[in-house]
């Protein structure tokens, strides 16, 4: 198990609808306003990072999106601390607006933003807005040299580089990054085109929601090919959080949220979401196995099951920890006070734990 204390993420909900497809009451928006207190709340509450979302048409309840990388940093100017991720989608950016767009706000925010690089997954989004629409593996082919363009330009100086989507020819950024030595990148995806991509360029992966075995069975293999290609890499898993002080509370908001699910959204974005999983290769990207429960939250975060009293929720964060995972990317229902009530009782028996542990481990090794 790590000798670092896991880190904490949470879903920025600067697009409508909260992060369930339901009609049960999410005391959650998606204005500057609420974000922008949320994001001192999480700030506080021990959070390091806050992850953006892009969007660019509705569905599945999200009418409203505002563009992620303009929120990320009017997050970090409302901030001092928390590293906010900015969703950006090869396609719609290329890699020399992306990386001066980062370069930019990494200078004016002393090292706090971060990059999450989206390779997309809804077709339809991309015909709305009249772009080309790539196969599986393709926009993971595409998304790798988006990667590796954005670390060239962000570190080299005359940047030359020949790839079959992206293409420079002695381009210097000035000024570049302040972080050492580029700011973090992160992906996600399920796929094996996924995880081989992760494997080679990406500092950190996303995983959707899983059981403990499942993504032990995805960081044993990430990290395995991660070591044959030199390469390091950490992994976050997606996870849906409801602390309550009993777990009957707990059980009774979960079973409230999927009866009142909107079976019209759910299906509508079942249908799309599984379209795409079931276009890998192998059949196994995102979503290709997820039931309906599973998708009245979108990143199949229930699945994780951080749900009950917050002694349990931390048990199990601890154990997600001893397989592999670096940090948990939270989702929550009624954000401002669930992100402050985790950090008062649940963050603190997470550390608690986790020096136990290294304090047995110790003992054992002597």
């Amino acid at each position: 198990m790590s000798q670092q204390p896991i880190k904490f993420a949470y879903w920025v909900p600067n697009v409508s609808g909260g992060l369930v497809v339901s009609k049960i009451e999410q005391r959650t928006s998606w204005t500057i306003d609420y974000n922008r207190k949320l994001a001192q709340i999480a700030e506080q509450s021990g959070f390091e990072y806050a992850l953006t979302q892009i969007r660019f048409t509705a569905g599945y309840g999200a009418e409203f999106q505002h563009e992620s990388v303009a929120f990320s940093h009017a997050l970090l100017a409302a901030t001092e601390k928390l590293k906010v991720i900015a969703a950006i989608l090869p396609g719609p950016w290329n890699p020399v607006l992306a990386a001066k767009q980062l370069a930019t706000i990494d200078q004016l925010t002393a090292g706090r933003v971060a990059v999450n690089i989206v390779s997309g997954w809804f077709k339809g989004e991309f015909t709305a807005i009249g772009e080309h629409w790539l196969e599986h593996d393709e926009r993971y082919r595409r998304s790798e040299e988006f990667i590796r363009a954005l670390k060239g330009i962000w570190t080299t100086d005359n940047f030359t580089f020949k790839g079959d989507f992206y293409r420079f020819h002695d381009y210097n950024l000035k000024p570049k990054p302040i972080q050492q030595p580029h700011p973090e990148i992160f992906q996600g995806g399920s796929s094996r085109a996924a995880r081989d991509m992760a494997a080679r360029v990406s500092d950190w992966y996303f995983t959707n929601g899983n059981t403990v075995e499942g993504i032990k069975a995805q960081v044993d293999d990430i990290r395995a090919k991660a070591a044959l290609n030199g390469h390091s890499v950490k992994v976050g898993v997606n996870a849906f959080i409801i602390a309550r002080d009993t777990e009957e509370e707990a059980r009774a908001v979960l079973a409230e949220i999927i009866d009142k699910a909107d079976p019209e959204a759910v299906n509508a974005f079942g249908d799309a979401a599984k379209q795409a999983g079931k276009a890998s290769p192998e059949g196994e990207g995102n979503w290709a196995k997820s039931t309906f429960q599973d998708l009245v939250q979108y990143n199949d975060g229930f699945k994780t099951n951080l749900i009950g009293t917050p002694q349990q929720i931390a048990e199990r964060i601890v154990e997600l920890k001893s397989v592999g995972v670096d940090l948990v990317l939270s989702a929550f229902l009624h954000f401002q006070e669930e992100v402050a009530y985790f950090g008062e009782r649940v963050l603190p028996l997470v550390r608690e734990l986790e020096a136990a542990r290294q304090e047995q481990g110790a003992s054992v090794s002597a």
